[in-house]
């Protein structure tokens, strides 16, 4: 892979008024080569990839789509994501890696479009960018910060992207979604508070008083309900013993099973399937 990145250091923050202080992290511009190696990563902020040539596909936890030049992808801080590229035709993208920006409407936490217009003016402000950390001049990160100012105002002007500074406490509630959307769809693993906490890049003991706070529940309560939700469901309409539902949903025994569900439910399951056959 042939890459280039620079870093702006925290004394450059000075925030413009009225926006809400989006930052600029870090600006890069890649290339594919044979060594890139594709494994799904998150940051602790949002990205702009810009994909100036070649084709490719870009993955995220639950899905995959095709990439190709004009493409813009906003992936929102603590997502799970990597990009591939087609080896006869090398991917090539611009990434602004920026703290205190969110796309909305992405129900998995990124926003995708092709950019029809403004594409060449866009590349000006990011080839500015790259060139003024090349340089270091004096004064080089302000300028950048007002680079970064004029395309979040550009692609504001495109209808199907929204993009809004990141509330104060949103960094804890991403972490606390991130965590429940693993659980959603990963409930059936033997997971434990201490995956979780890494999954999130924080502390197990703050992981558990923020995602109560958030949810009402601890990450593992929540986790047990979501596997008796499901158990309800093969209660219902399967013959399956306790046995073989402890072993499909995660529980380490039927009697733990037995025990978390009559602690949700008030009922032993076999009472439950007995009311609901």
């Amino acid at each position: 892979m042939s890459s280039y990145q620079h870093s702006f250091s925290r004394a450059a923050e000075t925030p413009p008024p009225g926006r809400g202080a989006p930052r600029l992290n870090y600006i890069s511009k890649t290339q594919y080569s044979p060594e890139w190696s594709s494994t799904l990563h998150t940051h602790s902020c949002a990205e702009l990839f810009f994909i100036t040539e070649g084709h490719g596909r870009f993955r995220t936890q639950h899905e995959e789509f095709p990439l190709a030049i004009h493409d813009l992808i906003v992936v929102n801080a603590h997502v799970l994501h990597t990009e591939l590229s087609q080896t006869d035709s090398p991917l090539e993208y611009i990434v602004l890696g920026v703290e205190g920006l969110e796309a909305m409407g992405g129900a998995e936490g990124y926003t995708m479009l092709h950019l029809h217009g403004g594409w060449n003016e866009l590349m000006g402000c990011l080839e500015l960018m790259l060139q003024e950390t090349l340089e270091t001049r004096s004064g080089y990160e302000e300028v950048c910060r007002h680079l970064l100012e004029v395309v979040l105002i550009r692609l504001e002007r495109q209808q199907e992207l929204s993009l809004e500074p990141e509330p104060s406490d949103s960094r804890t509630s991403r972490e606390c979604g991130l965590v429940r959307r693993y659980i959603d769809n990963h409930f059936k693993e033997n997971l434990s508070l201490d995956q979780l906490a890494q999954l999130a890049h924080v502390n197990k003991y703050y992981l558990a008083h923020a995602f109560r706070r958030e949810f009402g529940t601890s990450p593992i309560n929540y986790l047990i309900s979501r596997r008796v939700g499901e158990s309800r469901f093969l209660l219902r309409e399967t013959d399956h013993n306790l046995s073989l539902i402890a072993q499909i949903l995660g529980f380490s025994s039927p009697s733990y099973f037995s025990q978390c569900f009559r602690r949700v439910e008030g009922i032993s399951p076999m009472e439950y399937r007995r009311r609901n056959r």
